[in-house]
């Protein structure tokens, strides 16, 4: 499951959750970032409990797109013990987004 977040709830779902996160910036008028979104979706459930995965509309959330300086969506941040670990741009295959979700659990 993809948790819906904002600029209010981030530090408590993200930065201080005990399990690493993956925070997808979109956009609803993004094509690309509909592309990118069944594939969070299944990989939430393959990681389910051991990997958090949450989205932020950056129309809505302006403070935390200005922070993590999103200027292209969809955007994949990867955080890990509170810190922002990597990034994938664009909407790119699960075979892109496996090995780097597999990094963030070694």
């Amino acid at each position: 499951m993809v948790t819906e977040i904002n600029d209010q709830n981030f530090e408590s779902e993200v930065i201080k959750c005990a399990i690493p996160v993956v925070v997808d910036f979109w956009a609803p008028w993004c094509g690309p970032c509909r592309l990118i979104a069944p594939v969070t979706e299944k990989l939430s459930e393959e990681y389910a409990n051991k990997v958090k995965f949450c989205k932020l509309n950056v129309d809505e959330n302006p403070e935390m797109s200005q922070k993590y300086r999103v200027m292209s969506i969809p955007l994949l941040l990867l955080f890990k013990d509170g810190q922002q670990v990597d990034g994938i741009l664009g909407a790119v295959p699960e075979s892109i987004i496996q090995p780097k979700i597999k990094a963030l659990l070694s």
